[in-house]
Protein backbone atom coordinates (compact mmCIF):
# COMPACT_ATOMS: atom_id res chain seq x y z
CA UNK A 1 0.00 0.00 0.00
CA UNK A 2 1.59 3.43 -1.23
CA UNK A 3 1.60 5.81 0.95
CA UNK A 4 -1.30 7.75 -0.50
CA UNK A 5 -3.50 5.02 0.52
CA UNK A 6 -2.11 4.52 3.46
CA UNK A 7 -3.08 7.71 4.63
CA UNK A 8 -6.48 7.71 3.50
CA UNK A 9 -6.86 4.19 5.07
CA UNK A 10 -5.84 6.12 8.49
CA UNK A 11 -7.93 8.59 7.50
CA UNK A 12 -11.02 6.51 7.59
CA UNK A 13 -10.00 4.31 10.80
CA UNK A 14 -9.62 1.38 8.85
CA UNK A 15 -7.56 -1.87 9.11
CA UNK A 16 -7.77 -3.26 5.37
CA UNK A 17 -8.16 -7.17 4.67
CA UNK A 18 -7.51 -8.96 1.30
CA UNK A 19 -9.00 -12.25 0.88
CA UNK A 20 -9.93 -14.62 -2.08
CA UNK A 21 -13.33 -14.31 -4.21
CA UNK A 22 -14.04 -17.85 -2.94
CA UNK A 23 -14.79 -16.65 0.35
CA UNK A 24 -18.35 -15.27 -1.09
CA UNK A 25 -20.10 -18.68 -0.07
CA UNK A 26 -22.62 -17.45 2.46
CA UNK A 27 -25.29 -18.67 4.93
CA UNK A 28 -28.51 -17.12 5.61
CA UNK A 29 -28.61 -13.94 7.78
CA UNK A 30 -25.04 -14.93 9.46
CA UNK A 31 -22.41 -13.96 6.50
CA UNK A 32 -18.50 -13.84 7.41
CA UNK A 33 -17.36 -10.38 8.27
CA UNK A 34 -14.73 -10.48 5.92
CA UNK A 35 -13.95 -8.89 2.91
CA UNK A 36 -14.21 -9.89 -0.79
CA UNK A 37 -11.44 -11.02 -3.32
CA UNK A 38 -9.56 -7.75 -2.75
CA UNK A 39 -12.07 -5.58 -1.98
CA UNK A 40 -12.15 -4.37 1.86
CA UNK A 41 -14.79 -3.96 3.92
CA UNK A 42 -14.71 -2.96 7.70
CA UNK A 43 -18.13 -3.12 9.04
CA UNK A 44 -18.06 -0.03 11.31
CA UNK A 45 -21.63 -0.19 12.96
CA UNK A 46 -23.86 -3.77 12.88
CA UNK A 47 -27.25 -3.95 14.71
CA UNK A 48 -27.14 -6.83 17.50
CA UNK A 49 -29.94 -8.40 15.80
CA UNK A 50 -29.16 -8.90 12.10
CA UNK A 51 -33.08 -9.00 11.10
CA UNK A 52 -31.98 -9.34 7.14
CA UNK A 53 -28.85 -10.10 5.15
CA UNK A 54 -28.27 -9.36 1.77
CA UNK A 55 -28.13 -12.28 -1.38
CA UNK A 56 -27.50 -12.38 -4.42
CA UNK A 57 -30.78 -11.79 -6.51
CA UNK A 58 -32.07 -9.31 -3.91
CA UNK A 59 -32.94 -5.91 -4.41
CA UNK A 60 -31.22 -3.23 -1.97
CA UNK A 61 -32.32 0.29 -1.04
CA UNK A 62 -29.18 1.72 0.83
CA UNK A 63 -27.26 4.93 1.38
CA UNK A 64 -23.54 6.29 0.49
CA UNK A 65 -21.00 8.48 0.33
CA UNK A 66 -18.43 7.90 -2.42
CA UNK A 67 -15.21 9.33 -2.07
CA UNK A 68 -11.90 9.12 -3.47
CA UNK A 69 -8.25 8.39 -1.52
CA UNK A 70 -7.57 12.03 -1.36
CA UNK A 71 -11.43 12.37 0.49
CA UNK A 72 -12.86 14.17 -2.73
CA UNK A 73 -16.47 13.09 -3.27
CA UNK A 74 -17.65 11.99 -6.47
CA UNK A 75 -21.10 11.28 -5.70
CA UNK A 76 -23.44 10.19 -2.78
CA UNK A 77 -27.49 9.48 -2.33
CA UNK A 78 -27.66 12.01 0.39
CA UNK A 79 -27.02 14.85 -1.85
CA UNK A 80 -30.18 13.54 -4.01
CA UNK A 81 -32.37 12.56 -0.97
CA UNK A 82 -33.21 9.27 -1.89
CA UNK A 83 -31.69 5.96 -1.63
CA UNK A 84 -29.84 4.13 -3.90
CA UNK A 85 -32.22 0.86 -5.25
CA UNK A 86 -30.63 -2.02 -6.87
CA UNK A 87 -30.43 -5.86 -7.65
CA UNK A 88 -27.24 -7.16 -5.83
CA UNK A 89 -25.37 -9.86 -7.18
CA UNK A 90 -26.67 -9.28 -10.87
CA UNK A 91 -24.15 -7.35 -12.52
CA UNK A 92 -25.84 -4.03 -11.89
CA UNK A 93 -23.45 -2.47 -9.73
CA UNK A 94 -19.36 -2.57 -10.32
CA UNK A 95 -18.48 -5.71 -9.57
CA UNK A 96 -16.46 -4.80 -6.50
CA UNK A 97 -20.00 -3.42 -4.74
CA UNK A 98 -21.84 -6.08 -6.12
CA UNK A 99 -19.40 -8.42 -3.88
CA UNK A 100 -19.24 -5.99 -0.57
CA UNK A 101 -23.13 -5.86 0.00
CA UNK A 102 -23.23 -9.63 0.50
CA UNK A 103 -24.07 -10.48 4.19
CA UNK A 104 -24.65 -6.84 5.06
CA UNK A 105 -27.27 -6.63 7.24
CA UNK A 106 -30.48 -3.67 7.34
CA UNK A 107 -28.83 -0.69 9.38
CA UNK A 108 -25.30 -1.94 9.36
CA UNK A 109 -22.62 0.56 7.97
CA UNK A 110 -19.83 -0.60 6.10
CA UNK A 111 -16.50 1.16 5.01
CA UNK A 112 -16.13 0.00 1.38
CA UNK A 113 -12.71 -0.14 -0.58
CA UNK A 114 -13.11 -1.00 -4.28
CA UNK A 115 -9.38 -1.44 -6.50
CA UNK A 116 -9.46 -0.01 -10.21
CA UNK A 117 -10.58 -3.49 -11.74
CA UNK A 118 -13.23 -3.72 -9.30
CA UNK A 119 -14.30 -0.31 -10.50
CA UNK A 120 -14.44 1.63 -13.56
CA UNK A 121 -10.54 -0.01 -14.80
CA UNK A 122 -8.21 2.06 -16.49
CA UNK A 123 -11.37 3.83 -18.46
CA UNK A 124 -12.87 5.91 -15.78
CA UNK A 125 -16.47 6.97 -16.33
CA UNK A 126 -16.61 10.04 -18.24
CA UNK A 127 -15.47 13.11 -16.07
CA UNK A 128 -16.78 11.92 -12.57
CA UNK A 129 -13.94 8.91 -12.20
CA UNK A 130 -10.36 9.22 -13.76
CA UNK A 131 -8.82 6.06 -15.05
CA UNK A 132 -7.14 3.92 -12.55
CA UNK A 133 -9.33 5.43 -9.51
CA UNK A 134 -9.71 3.30 -6.44
CA UNK A 135 -13.15 4.62 -5.03
CA UNK A 136 -14.31 4.78 -1.35
CA UNK A 137 -17.96 4.08 -0.32
CA UNK A 138 -19.21 4.34 3.20
CA UNK A 139 -22.81 3.04 2.97
CA UNK A 140 -25.85 2.48 5.47
CA UNK A 141 -28.25 -0.50 4.30
CA UNK A 142 -31.50 0.59 4.39
CA UNK A 143 -33.93 -2.16 3.35
CA UNK A 144 -33.33 -5.28 1.58
CA UNK A 145 -36.26 -7.70 -0.25
CA UNK A 146 -36.32 -10.45 -3.06
CA UNK A 147 -39.29 -11.14 -5.35
CA UNK A 148 -39.64 -14.13 -4.41
CA UNK A 149 -40.67 -12.58 -0.72
CA UNK A 150 -44.28 -13.61 0.35
CA UNK A 151 -45.86 -11.51 4.04
CA UNK A 152 -44.29 -12.46 6.75
CA UNK A 153 -46.08 -12.68 10.07
CA UNK A 154 -44.97 -12.58 13.46
CA UNK A 155 -47.12 -12.89 16.47
CA UNK A 156 -46.17 -11.37 19.75
CA UNK A 157 -48.94 -11.77 21.56
CA UNK A 158 -52.42 -14.00 20.87
CA UNK A 159 -55.53 -14.23 23.52
CA UNK A 160 -55.80 -18.00 24.77
CA UNK A 161 -59.47 -17.48 24.25
CA UNK A 162 -59.66 -16.87 20.57
CA UNK A 163 -62.83 -18.50 19.58
CA UNK A 164 -63.46 -15.78 16.23
CA UNK A 165 -60.53 -14.85 13.95
CA UNK A 166 -60.53 -11.85 11.05
CA UNK A 167 -62.21 -13.30 7.85
CA UNK A 168 -62.66 -11.35 4.23
CA UNK A 169 -65.44 -9.31 4.50
CA UNK A 170 -64.69 -8.28 8.21
CA UNK A 171 -64.32 -4.86 9.72
CA UNK A 172 -61.67 -4.30 11.78
CA UNK A 173 -60.52 -1.77 14.20
CA UNK A 174 -56.86 -1.67 15.02
CA UNK A 175 -54.19 0.18 15.93
CA UNK A 176 -50.99 0.22 14.38
CA UNK A 177 -47.20 1.80 14.30
CA UNK A 178 -45.57 1.50 10.61
CA UNK A 179 -42.17 1.81 9.93
CA UNK A 180 -39.50 1.30 7.15
CA UNK A 181 -37.52 -2.23 7.44
CA UNK A 182 -34.52 0.41 9.13
CA UNK A 183 -37.08 1.19 11.73
CA UNK A 184 -37.96 4.79 10.65
CA UNK A 185 -41.29 5.63 12.15
CA UNK A 186 -43.42 6.16 8.52
CA UNK A 187 -47.02 6.38 10.43
CA UNK A 188 -49.19 5.77 13.72
CA UNK A 189 -52.46 5.20 14.65
CA UNK A 190 -51.12 6.07 17.87
CA UNK A 191 -50.39 9.65 17.35
CA UNK A 192 -53.82 10.36 16.08
CA UNK A 193 -55.40 8.66 19.02
CA UNK A 194 -58.00 6.99 16.70
CA UNK A 195 -57.93 3.33 14.97
CA UNK A 196 -57.82 2.78 11.87
CA UNK A 197 -60.64 1.34 10.80
CA UNK A 198 -61.69 -0.97 7.46
CA UNK A 199 -62.70 -3.50 5.58
CA UNK A 200 -60.63 -6.84 5.00
CA UNK A 201 -60.24 -8.46 1.55
CA UNK A 202 -61.89 -5.70 -0.48
CA UNK A 203 -59.29 -3.98 -1.74
CA UNK A 204 -59.40 -0.98 0.87
CA UNK A 205 -56.09 -1.93 2.03
CA UNK A 206 -52.65 -2.62 0.20
CA UNK A 207 -52.14 -6.22 -0.81
CA UNK A 208 -50.14 -7.22 2.64
CA UNK A 209 -52.11 -5.55 5.17
CA UNK A 210 -55.54 -7.00 3.25
CA UNK A 211 -53.58 -10.62 3.80
CA UNK A 212 -51.41 -9.85 6.93
CA UNK A 213 -54.99 -8.95 9.16
CA UNK A 214 -56.64 -12.55 8.37
CA UNK A 215 -56.78 -14.68 11.42
CA UNK A 216 -56.08 -12.19 13.80
CA UNK A 217 -57.98 -12.78 17.08
CA UNK A 218 -59.24 -9.91 18.84
CA UNK A 219 -56.63 -8.28 21.42
CA UNK A 220 -53.71 -10.16 19.19
CA UNK A 221 -50.46 -8.21 18.50
CA UNK A 222 -48.46 -8.86 15.45
CA UNK A 223 -45.89 -7.53 13.49
CA UNK A 224 -46.46 -7.85 9.58
CA UNK A 225 -43.19 -7.39 7.53
CA UNK A 226 -44.14 -7.24 3.66
CA UNK A 227 -41.79 -6.23 0.18
CA UNK A 228 -42.53 -3.29 -1.64
CA UNK A 229 -44.90 -5.01 -4.36
CA UNK A 230 -47.31 -5.98 -1.77
CA UNK A 231 -47.16 -2.57 -0.01
CA UNK A 232 -46.97 0.89 -2.13
CA UNK A 233 -44.06 -0.62 -4.98
CA UNK A 234 -41.53 1.76 -6.77
CA UNK A 235 -44.05 4.87 -6.41
CA UNK A 236 -44.07 4.87 -2.44
CA UNK A 237 -47.02 6.79 -1.00
CA UNK A 238 -45.42 10.23 -2.08
CA UNK A 239 -44.94 11.89 1.04
CA UNK A 240 -43.45 9.23 3.87
CA UNK A 241 -42.52 6.02 2.13
CA UNK A 242 -40.27 5.59 -0.45
CA UNK A 243 -40.21 3.64 -3.70
CA UNK A 244 -39.21 -0.08 -3.41
CA UNK A 245 -39.88 0.20 0.34
CA UNK A 246 -40.32 -3.13 2.67
CA UNK A 247 -42.81 -1.98 5.05
CA UNK A 248 -43.04 -3.23 8.96
CA UNK A 249 -46.59 -2.86 10.66
CA UNK A 250 -47.11 -3.48 14.41
CA UNK A 251 -50.66 -4.31 14.85
CA UNK A 252 -52.60 -4.74 17.87
CA UNK A 253 -56.58 -6.07 16.78
CA UNK A 254 -59.58 -3.88 19.31
CA UNK A 255 -62.51 -4.72 17.21
CA UNK A 256 -63.39 -6.81 14.75
CA UNK A 257 -67.12 -7.38 13.33
CA UNK A 258 -69.22 -8.47 10.19
CA UNK A 259 -72.28 -6.55 8.50
CA UNK A 260 -74.03 -9.44 9.43
CA UNK A 261 -73.56 -10.20 12.67
CA UNK A 262 -76.13 -10.43 15.38
CA UNK A 263 -76.72 -9.61 18.80
CA UNK A 264 -74.40 -12.50 20.60
CA UNK A 265 -75.29 -13.38 24.21
CA UNK A 266 -73.50 -15.48 26.65
CA UNK A 267 -75.24 -16.14 29.52
CA UNK A 268 -73.17 -16.56 32.96
CA UNK A 269 -76.00 -16.81 35.66
CA UNK A 270 -78.99 -18.21 35.15
CA UNK A 271 -81.29 -18.56 38.17
CA UNK A 272 -83.21 -21.93 39.14
CA UNK A 273 -86.03 -21.63 38.96
CA UNK A 274 -86.72 -18.79 36.74
CA UNK A 275 -90.60 -18.66 36.93
CA UNK A 276 -90.29 -15.21 34.51
CA UNK A 277 -88.69 -14.05 31.32
CA UNK A 278 -88.51 -10.50 30.11
CA UNK A 279 -90.69 -10.17 27.32
CA UNK A 280 -91.64 -7.04 24.42
CA UNK A 281 -93.35 -4.17 26.43
CA UNK A 282 -92.42 -5.49 30.39
CA UNK A 283 -90.06 -2.38 32.09
CA UNK A 284 -86.98 -3.58 33.31
CA UNK A 285 -84.54 -2.42 36.09
CA UNK A 286 -80.51 -3.84 35.56
CA UNK A 287 -77.43 -2.92 36.18
CA UNK A 288 -74.70 -3.47 33.71
CA UNK A 289 -70.75 -2.04 32.83
CA UNK A 290 -70.32 -0.91 29.37
CA UNK A 291 -66.86 -1.67 27.28
CA UNK A 292 -65.48 -2.03 23.88
CA UNK A 293 -64.02 -5.58 22.57
CA UNK A 294 -60.90 -4.71 23.72
CA UNK A 295 -62.19 -3.72 27.34
CA UNK A 296 -61.91 0.22 27.25
CA UNK A 297 -64.27 0.62 29.50
CA UNK A 298 -67.05 3.45 28.49
CA UNK A 299 -69.64 3.09 31.09
CA UNK A 300 -71.43 1.77 34.07
CA UNK A 301 -74.65 2.03 36.05
CA UNK A 302 -72.73 1.16 39.14
CA UNK A 303 -70.93 4.08 38.88
CA UNK A 304 -73.56 6.18 39.54
CA UNK A 305 -75.29 3.61 42.27
CA UNK A 306 -78.58 3.62 40.18
CA UNK A 307 -80.00 0.86 37.98
CA UNK A 308 -80.49 1.77 34.37
CA UNK A 309 -84.55 1.51 33.96
CA UNK A 310 -86.54 1.39 30.73
CA UNK A 311 -89.14 -0.60 28.74
CA UNK A 312 -88.26 -3.47 26.41
CA UNK A 313 -89.16 -3.60 22.39
CA UNK A 314 -90.67 -0.30 22.60
CA UNK A 315 -87.34 1.38 21.09
CA UNK A 316 -86.09 3.17 24.00
CA UNK A 317 -82.71 1.69 23.84
CA UNK A 318 -80.08 0.32 20.97
CA UNK A 319 -81.91 -2.20 19.11
CA UNK A 320 -78.96 -4.80 20.35
CA UNK A 321 -79.86 -4.10 23.62
CA UNK A 322 -83.97 -4.42 23.13
CA UNK A 323 -82.54 -7.85 21.67
CA UNK A 324 -80.15 -8.87 24.21
CA UNK A 325 -82.63 -8.03 27.31
CA UNK A 326 -85.18 -10.04 26.18
CA UNK A 327 -85.86 -13.64 27.68
CA UNK A 328 -83.82 -12.72 30.54
CA UNK A 329 -84.63 -13.85 33.92
CA UNK A 330 -84.81 -11.61 37.14
CA UNK A 331 -81.53 -12.28 38.85
CA UNK A 332 -79.72 -13.02 35.58
CA UNK A 333 -76.00 -12.44 34.30
CA UNK A 334 -75.56 -12.57 30.85
CA UNK A 335 -72.97 -10.55 28.41
CA UNK A 336 -74.03 -9.09 25.31
CA UNK A 337 -72.22 -8.31 22.46
CA UNK A 338 -73.71 -5.84 19.73
CA UNK A 339 -72.20 -4.92 16.33
CA UNK A 340 -71.92 -1.31 15.54
CA UNK A 341 -75.22 -2.06 13.15
CA UNK A 342 -77.57 -2.49 16.30
CA UNK A 343 -75.57 0.01 18.36
CA UNK A 344 -74.23 3.16 17.69
CA UNK A 345 -73.17 2.93 14.22
CA UNK A 346 -70.52 4.26 12.27
CA UNK A 347 -70.68 7.80 14.34
CA UNK A 348 -70.56 6.53 17.70
CA UNK A 349 -71.02 9.20 20.42
CA UNK A 350 -68.44 11.85 20.91
CA UNK A 351 -65.62 11.13 22.54
CA UNK A 352 -67.06 7.79 24.85
CA UNK A 353 -67.49 4.81 21.87
CA UNK A 354 -65.54 5.82 18.71
CA UNK A 355 -67.67 4.81 15.61
CA UNK A 356 -67.86 1.15 14.30
CA UNK A 357 -67.57 0.01 17.82
CA UNK A 358 -68.41 -3.08 18.65
CA UNK A 359 -70.20 -3.16 22.33
CA UNK A 360 -70.05 -5.70 25.25
CA UNK A 361 -72.67 -5.22 27.89
CA UNK A 362 -72.29 -7.62 31.36
CA UNK A 363 -75.64 -6.99 32.53
CA UNK A 364 -77.05 -8.16 35.68
CA UNK A 365 -81.32 -7.85 35.76
CA UNK A 366 -82.47 -6.76 38.80
CA UNK A 367 -85.91 -6.19 38.50
CA UNK A 368 -89.16 -6.88 35.39
CA UNK A 369 -92.82 -5.72 35.44
CA UNK A 370 -95.27 -5.45 33.21
CA UNK A 371 -98.23 -1.87 33.41
CA UNK A 372 -100.66 -4.74 33.25
CA UNK A 373 -99.32 -6.50 36.24
CA UNK A 374 -101.50 -6.78 39.55
CA UNK A 375 -100.44 -7.69 42.93
CA UNK A 376 -99.27 -11.63 42.98
CA UNK A 377 -99.71 -13.07 46.84
CA UNK A 378 -98.58 -16.46 47.61
CA UNK A 379 -99.37 -17.99 51.00
CA UNK A 380 -97.22 -20.12 53.03
CA UNK A 381 -99.04 -20.50 56.18
CA UNK A 382 -102.72 -20.70 56.72
CA UNK A 383 -104.36 -21.66 60.31
CA UNK A 384 -106.87 -23.67 60.27
CA UNK A 385 -108.82 -21.49 62.30
CA UNK A 386 -109.71 -19.47 59.64
CA UNK A 387 -113.02 -17.43 59.28
CA UNK A 388 -112.53 -14.37 60.26
CA UNK A 389 -110.85 -11.83 57.50
CA UNK A 390 -109.37 -8.98 57.36
CA UNK A 391 -111.44 -6.53 55.04
CA UNK A 392 -111.37 -2.73 54.17
CA UNK A 393 -111.82 -0.27 57.53
CA UNK A 394 -110.56 -3.08 60.10
CA UNK A 395 -107.49 -2.56 62.21
CA UNK A 396 -104.62 -4.75 61.65
CA UNK A 397 -101.77 -5.42 62.92
CA UNK A 398 -98.85 -7.17 61.04
CA UNK A 399 -94.70 -7.82 61.15
CA UNK A 400 -93.14 -7.97 57.62
CA UNK A 401 -89.79 -7.84 55.53
CA UNK A 402 -89.29 -5.56 52.86
CA UNK A 403 -87.36 -6.13 49.83
CA UNK A 404 -86.21 -5.66 46.16
CA UNK A 405 -86.83 -8.68 43.37
CA UNK A 406 -83.00 -8.88 43.82
CA UNK A 407 -83.31 -9.41 47.64
CA UNK A 408 -82.04 -6.14 48.86
CA UNK A 409 -83.58 -5.95 51.94
CA UNK A 410 -85.87 -2.14 52.62
CA UNK A 411 -86.91 -2.77 55.72
CA UNK A 412 -88.27 -4.64 58.59
CA UNK A 413 -90.65 -4.75 61.94
CA UNK A 414 -88.39 -7.23 63.35
CA UNK A 415 -85.75 -4.55 63.55
CA UNK A 416 -87.63 -2.37 65.59
CA UNK A 417 -89.71 -5.07 68.04
CA UNK A 418 -93.39 -4.06 67.18
CA UNK A 419 -95.58 -4.45 64.40
CA UNK A 420 -96.99 -2.49 61.85
CA UNK A 421 -100.55 -1.20 62.88
CA UNK A 422 -102.77 0.46 59.84
CA UNK A 423 -106.98 0.71 59.00
CA UNK A 424 -106.82 -1.34 55.94
CA UNK A 425 -108.08 0.79 52.86
CA UNK A 426 -107.37 3.71 54.54
CA UNK A 427 -104.45 4.95 52.22
CA UNK A 428 -102.13 4.39 54.84
CA UNK A 429 -100.19 2.16 53.03
CA UNK A 430 -99.46 1.72 49.09
CA UNK A 431 -102.37 0.09 46.77
CA UNK A 432 -100.92 -2.97 46.47
CA UNK A 433 -100.24 -3.53 50.34
CA UNK A 434 -103.90 -2.24 50.92
CA UNK A 435 -104.89 -5.29 48.63
CA UNK A 436 -102.64 -7.89 49.57
CA UNK A 437 -103.19 -7.51 53.18
CA UNK A 438 -107.37 -7.93 52.31
CA UNK A 439 -108.66 -11.36 53.01
CA UNK A 440 -106.14 -12.44 55.63
CA UNK A 441 -106.77 -14.00 59.02
CA UNK A 442 -104.72 -14.36 62.09
CA UNK A 443 -101.35 -15.79 62.12
CA UNK A 444 -101.76 -16.02 58.38
CA UNK A 445 -98.23 -15.65 56.43
CA UNK A 446 -98.02 -14.49 52.50
CA UNK A 447 -95.83 -12.83 50.35
CA UNK A 448 -97.34 -9.79 48.24
CA UNK A 449 -95.28 -9.12 45.55
CA UNK A 450 -96.52 -5.44 43.96
CA UNK A 451 -95.31 -4.26 40.64
CA UNK A 452 -94.86 -0.27 41.05
CA UNK A 453 -97.63 1.03 39.69
CA UNK A 454 -99.27 -0.17 42.71
CA UNK A 455 -96.26 0.33 44.83
CA UNK A 456 -93.84 3.89 45.18
CA UNK A 457 -94.06 4.25 41.39
CA UNK A 458 -90.97 5.99 38.89
CA UNK A 459 -90.50 8.32 41.32
CA UNK A 460 -89.69 5.41 44.40
CA UNK A 461 -88.20 7.00 48.10
CA UNK A 462 -85.37 8.68 47.88
CA UNK A 463 -82.66 6.92 49.86
CA UNK A 464 -84.68 3.93 50.75
CA UNK A 465 -86.97 2.66 47.20
CA UNK A 466 -85.59 2.87 43.66
CA UNK A 467 -88.05 4.14 41.26
CA UNK A 468 -89.95 1.63 39.24
CA UNK A 469 -89.12 -0.93 41.85
CA UNK A 470 -90.84 -4.42 41.95
CA UNK A 471 -91.94 -5.00 46.16
CA UNK A 472 -91.43 -7.96 47.60
CA UNK A 473 -93.35 -8.27 51.46
CA UNK A 474 -92.90 -11.39 53.39
CA UNK A 475 -96.23 -10.80 55.92
CA UNK A 476 -97.60 -12.27 59.38
CA UNK A 477 -101.43 -10.96 60.43
CA UNK A 478 -100.46 -10.51 64.26
CA UNK A 479 -103.96 -8.94 65.27
CA UNK A 480 -107.14 -7.74 63.36
CA UNK A 481 -109.57 -5.29 64.85
CA UNK A 482 -112.97 -5.19 62.99
CA UNK A 483 -113.53 -2.04 61.77
CA UNK A 484 -117.03 0.06 61.13
CA UNK A 485 -119.30 -0.59 58.13
CA UNK A 486 -118.03 1.98 55.61
CA UNK A 487 -118.32 5.48 55.71
CA UNK A 488 -119.08 5.41 59.84
CA UNK A 489 -116.23 6.88 62.23
CA UNK A 490 -118.98 5.83 65.56
CA UNK A 491 -121.49 3.21 65.74
CA UNK A 492 -124.03 2.75 68.37
CA UNK A 493 -123.77 -0.44 69.76
CA UNK A 494 -126.95 -0.79 71.74
CA UNK A 495 -131.01 1.48 71.53
CA UNK A 496 -130.20 5.11 70.82
CA UNK A 497 -132.13 6.82 73.17
CA UNK A 498 -134.91 9.15 71.58
CA UNK A 499 -133.73 12.51 74.12
CA UNK A 500 -130.35 11.61 72.71
CA UNK A 501 -129.50 15.70 72.49
CA UNK A 502 -130.74 16.49 75.85
CA UNK A 503 -128.81 13.72 77.05
CA UNK A 504 -125.99 15.29 75.57
CA UNK A 505 -126.80 19.13 76.81
CA UNK A 506 -126.19 18.60 79.95
CA UNK A 507 -126.51 22.36 81.60
CA UNK A 508 -129.60 22.18 79.43
CA UNK A 509 -128.81 25.70 77.60
CA UNK A 510 -129.97 24.05 74.27
CA UNK A 511 -126.98 23.86 72.80
CA UNK A 512 -124.37 21.42 72.94
CA UNK A 513 -120.33 22.56 73.02
CA UNK A 514 -117.51 20.52 72.07
CA UNK A 515 -116.77 19.33 75.59
CA UNK A 516 -120.63 17.56 76.43
CA UNK A 517 -119.96 16.27 73.40
CA UNK A 518 -116.79 14.64 73.66
CA UNK A 519 -117.65 13.59 77.23
CA UNK A 520 -120.94 11.88 76.18
CA UNK A 521 -119.26 9.93 73.47
CA UNK A 522 -116.53 9.07 75.33
CA UNK A 523 -119.31 8.14 77.99
CA UNK A 524 -121.01 5.49 75.49
CA UNK A 525 -117.40 4.35 74.32
CA UNK A 526 -116.24 3.42 77.93
CA UNK A 527 -120.10 1.96 79.27
CA UNK A 528 -120.16 -0.23 76.00
CA UNK A 529 -123.24 1.57 74.26
CA UNK A 530 -120.94 2.93 71.22
CA UNK A 531 -117.83 2.34 69.28
CA UNK A 532 -115.25 4.62 67.07
CA UNK A 533 -113.53 3.10 64.22
CA UNK A 534 -110.49 1.63 65.36
CA UNK A 535 -106.55 2.64 64.27
CA UNK A 536 -107.71 6.69 63.96
CA UNK A 537 -106.97 9.34 66.39
CA UNK A 538 -110.37 9.40 69.31
CA UNK A 539 -110.22 13.40 69.42
CA UNK A 540 -109.72 13.72 65.62
CA UNK A 541 -112.83 11.44 65.16
CA UNK A 542 -114.48 13.03 68.36
CA UNK A 543 -113.89 16.79 66.73
CA UNK A 544 -115.01 16.08 63.21
CA UNK A 545 -117.92 14.48 64.19
CA UNK A 546 -118.74 17.80 65.97
CA UNK A 547 -117.92 19.71 63.26
CA UNK A 548 -119.91 17.44 61.07
CA UNK A 549 -123.26 18.84 63.45
CA UNK A 550 -121.89 22.18 63.82
CA UNK A 551 -123.63 23.09 60.41
CA UNK A 552 -123.31 26.72 61.07
CA UNK A 553 -119.62 26.62 62.12
CA UNK A 554 -120.56 28.84 65.72
CA UNK A 555 -118.96 26.33 67.66
CA UNK A 556 -122.24 25.11 69.34
CA UNK A 557 -124.65 22.70 67.75
CA UNK A 558 -128.36 23.27 68.24
CA UNK A 559 -131.30 21.12 68.07
CA UNK A 560 -132.39 22.00 64.55
CA UNK A 561 -128.69 21.22 63.87
CA UNK A 562 -128.80 17.29 65.38
CA UNK A 563 -129.50 14.52 63.37
CA UNK A 564 -128.54 11.34 63.31
CA UNK A 565 -126.28 9.20 60.69
CA UNK A 566 -129.27 7.45 59.08
CA UNK A 567 -131.15 11.39 58.49
CA UNK A 568 -127.65 12.37 57.00
CA UNK A 569 -126.46 12.88 53.25
CA UNK A 570 -124.39 9.78 52.75
CA UNK A 571 -121.25 11.59 52.55
CA UNK A 572 -121.23 12.58 56.17
CA UNK A 573 -119.22 11.04 58.87
CA UNK A 574 -121.87 11.61 62.29
CA UNK A 575 -123.94 10.45 64.44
Amino acid sequence: MDGRSGEVAMFLGLHWLFVPALMLGLAGGNPPPVPLDDVAVESKFKPKECVRAAEPGDFVRYHFVGSFPGGGRFDSSYDRGSTYNVFVGKGRLIAGMDKALIGMCVNERRFIKVPPHLAYGNEGMSDMIPPDATLFFDVLMLDIWNPEDKMKIDVHYKPKNCSRTVQVSDFVRYHYNGTLLDGTLFDSSHTRQQTYDTYIGIGWLIPGMDEGLLGMCMGEKRTITMPPFLGYGDRGDGKDIPSQASLVFHVTLVDFHNPKDSVAIEREFVPDPCPRKTKVGDFVRYHYNGTLMDGTFFDSSYSRNHTYNTYVGKGYIIAGMEEGLLGVCIGEKRTIIIPPHLGYGEEGISETIPGSAVLVFHIHVIDVHNPSDEIEIKTYHKPSNCTILSKKGDYIKYHYNATLMDGTMLDSTHNYGKTYNIVLGSGQVVIGMDMGLTNMCVEEKRTIIIPPHLGYGETGVVGEVPGSAVLIFDVEMVELVAGLPEGYMFVWTSEVSPELFHEIDKDGNKEVSPEEFSKYILAQVESGQGKLAPGFSTDKIIENMFSNQDRNGDGKISADEFKLKDEENAHHDEL
